[in-house]
Order: structure tokens, then sequence, then C-alpha cells
């Protein structure tokens, strides 16, 4: 019931933060509440003025309108280190699903002074990143977030806060980024080898078949198969897989075993359940880009032709994380 309520409440309240990736920090969103240690130290206030009063204590009565006024000091500067502020989301990068990913927010200070122990979080996940902001500059800090699905994602809320100088008052906003995180599916983890090719249809088959092979001549790349010659391994793409720490070794491929193209589909991976196909297209897609072999991919209504190269890995994993 209280957590059905919270919930309730808390979905009004974000309802009211227009989503925008720039936010300036105002006295109408900053808020103030005290912290335990500024309730305790409240409490303490009032049991010193107490006994001032009952014993006439002048030095009593000093001592707890001194701290009275370092706290009353202490909330103006905490409320002020936070309002003021600008805060900038950056484009937030693709991420795979289960995988950390890392939201860039850059905060701008136009004050002459440091707003120091400023933390911000993802809205209920109690993991902060703390920064000090400089007079006249920017800091950026980078919040942890770890997506569970795939698809198109809004950015979750955030939260930014600070109990600078004493912490005895949390002072704090809530923001809502417009934008939106592109999470691709977790790929598996042992994958099965890659599907055989699938013959060229159509006239490139046909001008594949008459093209006389030349000695010495290659048209492509596929797999390390064992008995292969050494004088068919790429050597350049072995040594900077052995850099990236992987193992896969590249050969090169006549023109007469080109008559075939690598197709990436639902089908090749004999897999019943949507998301476990959708994990294995996912870690076929890298693999074929490490080996640095055209492929293409079908999934869904959406075709993508077989090619190569960092673009082509984007909007394969795009199709598989939007499918």
């Amino acid at each position: 019931m209280i957590a059905s309520l919270r919930s309730r409440i808390d979905g009004w309240f974000l309802s009211r933060r227009p989503p925008s990736d720039t936010l300036e920090l105002t006295q109408r969103n900053v808020y103030i509440v005290p912290t335990r240690a500024g309730w305790t130290l409240g409490a303490t206030l009032l049991v010193l003025l107490i006994a001032s009063i009952n014993y006439q204590l002048n030095l009593g009565y000093l001592l707890t309108f001194l701290l009275a006024g370092s706290v009353a000091v202490g909330m103006h500067v905490c409320h002020a280190t936070l309002r003021g502020l600008a805060m900038h989301m950056m484009p937030p990068e693709a991420h795979y699903a289960g995988a950390a990913a890392v939201f860039r927010v850059v905060l701008h200070n136009t004050r002459r002074s440091v707003r120091y122990g400023i933390g911000m979080a993802v809205r209920g996940s109690g993991q902060w990143a703390w920064t000090d902001v400089p007079a006249e500059g920017s800091a950026t800090v980078e919040i942890a977030f770890k997506p569970e699905r795939r698809g198109l994602h809004p950015v979750p809320a955030l939260t930014a806060e600070t109990r600078f100088p004493l912490g005895t008052f949390r002072v704090w906003t809530v923001w809502r980024p417009a934008a939106k995180m592109l999470v691709y599916p977790a790929p598996e983890a042992h994958p099965p080898p890659l599907p055989p090719g699938e013959p060229l249809s159509g006239p490139t088959a046909t001008s594949a078949a008459l093209r006389p092979q030349a000695a010495g001549e290659y048209d492509g790349l596929r797999a390390y198969r064992r008995g292969d010659p050494l004088k068919l391994v790429v050597w350049k793409k072995a040594a900077r897989a052995q850099a990236t720490g992987s193992e896969d070794l590249v050969s090169r491929d006549t023109q007469q075993t080109q008559r075939e193209e690598l197709w990436l589909d639902a089908q090749a991976t004999q897999l019943a359940d949507t998301e476990a196909r959708v994990s294995r297209l996912c870690a076929w897609v890298l693999m074929a880009d490490r080996l640095g072999v055209d492929y293409g991919i079908r999934v869904a209504a959406r075709v993508l032709q077989p090619s190569q190269g960092e673009a082509h890995r984007r909007a394969c994993l795009e199709a598989l994380a939007l499918c």
C-alpha cells in the first residue's frame, strides 16, 4: 500500500518535469531538507536552549545562538552551491544489454567561486558520482547505469544533490533528460560457428563464375580452416587480433568460393526463443565483423545487404536492437 502510494506520487512528480537535455537550476527546481545529522543538531540546540533558560547560563545562550547562526549560514551556502548551476546531457552512446552504460553530464559554473561536493546518480539507484565544479568552468560527471532490455529507451531520471559545507542539509533536484539510448542485444557467450554461405543469384553469380582466376589473385576473406596453406593466412589481421586479445585467424578466399555470400537470419540460428535468436545473431555479427568478411542480415522485415565495416556493423546491431 505504502509502496504503491509512493510510486504514484513519484510518477506525478516526474510528470511535472518537462524532458530536456539542458537544465538550469533555480529557486523553482532546487529543494532543501535537513539530513539526519541536521535533525540531530536541531534537537541538540533545543536541549541547549532549554538548559540555558532553566539554569540562566549566559555562556549557554552564547553557544546555542552561535551554533544556530552557523547552521543558518551553512543552509544558505548549501542551497547556493547547487542553485545557478547549468547541466547539459551529452548524446549517450549505444551499449549492450546487461553491460554497464555510462551517461556523461557536463556541469557549467558561471560563478566566481568553486562549487564543492556535487553528486549525480540515476534516480533511486544510490550509485553516486561526485565532483567539484571549478570557478567559471565546467566539469564532466560520468553516471553508471545498467540497461536490462534491448531497444531504444529514454535516459532515466537523474538526481543531483549536495550537502556542502556542514552536511546538515541536503539540497537536491530531479532532472528528466530528453535523450534516448540505444541498447544492443546481449551477444551469446559461446556462439556456434558462422552459418554456411548461400549461393549467389543473378548476374553477380554469373560474372563470378565466368571470371578467370589469376594465380595469386584473391577476392575475399573467411575464417581460418584447419589445413589451409600458410600463404593464405592474412598475417596483418592476425597480428592485429593478437594485439587486441583475439585468437581468430583469417584466410584469403579465392574467387571460386565467392559464389556464396554470408546471410545471418533467424532460421540459421535453429532456436525457438526470440531473444535467444537475437542474442546469437548479435554474436554472429560481431564474429563476422572481427573476421573481416562480408555479411548481410535479415531480421523481421528489414534486410541489410552483405557488406562490412563499422557503419555496417552498427546498422546490423541497430536492426537487431529494434526488431
